[in-house]
């Protein structure tokens, strides 16, 4: 059997991360606006999923130990994003976090607006090559920095439809599964992104 010689790409052999990620022959500044608004159309798909989804699936309590509700997912996924801008944007005013035993499907929505604005702002910082605004995306206290880039967007969108995920499984596992008015919806970026007024033709 011969031996390949197709050459990887250094990160496909556990290459650093960290200080690789780059995006080759792109205007910084329209890089920066692609990724912002593909992370407004991921928000957008969050508050879809809080306006379609039943009052009564909110603090449903699932099967399984330690199972979080709906309302912690989703609180989860707002604070997460606070300690990103805490972390990696802190000259941003970092809104408040939420209590997820206490948080209504109302006031998660709001918070969420909120937060996706800041981390839009911190994207585009990060993203535009302006020096010093936000040099670094730390995800974690005990996570090393990285520079920013695509896979610091990816990150960030990846998380949440992560939790989208599980937010719909559960919604269906409870008995309260979303109509197909959110669930086919999310999926059609190019109505997100008009509702958004972001996708050019």
């Amino acid at each position: 059997m011969k031996n390949s010689k197709t050459q990887k790409h250094p990160l496909a052999n556990g290459g650093n991360l960290a200080g690789t990620q780059r995006s080759v022959g792109r205007d910084p500044g329209a890089f920066a606006e692609e990724m912002v608004q593909a992370y407004a159309l991921n928000d957008r798909m969050n508050q879809l999923l809080l306006e379609h989804l039943d009052s009564r699936a909110w603090r449903a309590k699932p099967s399984g130990k330690g199972a979080r509700t709906i309302a912690a997912i989703f609180t989860h996924v707002h604070n997460v994003r606070c300690k990103w801008l805490r972390l990696s944007a802190p000259h941003l005013m970092i809104t408040a976090r939420l209590d997820r035993t206490r948080c209504t499907q109302r006031q998660a929505a709001a918070a969420l607006a909120e937060s996706t604005a800041l981390c839009c702002e911190m994207m585009s910082d990060a993203l535009s090559g302006s020096p010093g605004r936000v040099p670094s995306f730390v995800r974690d206290g005990w996570s090393r920095p990285w520079r920013p880039g695509a896979a610091m967007c990816t990150y960030m969108i990846s998380h949440e439809a992560h939790h989208r995920g599980q937010i719909c499984m559960l919604a269906h596992q409870l008995g309260f599964p979303l109509p197909i008015q959110a669930t086919a919806r999310i999926w059609n970026w190019e109505k997100l992104g008009k509702d958004l007024a972001l996708l050019r033709r």
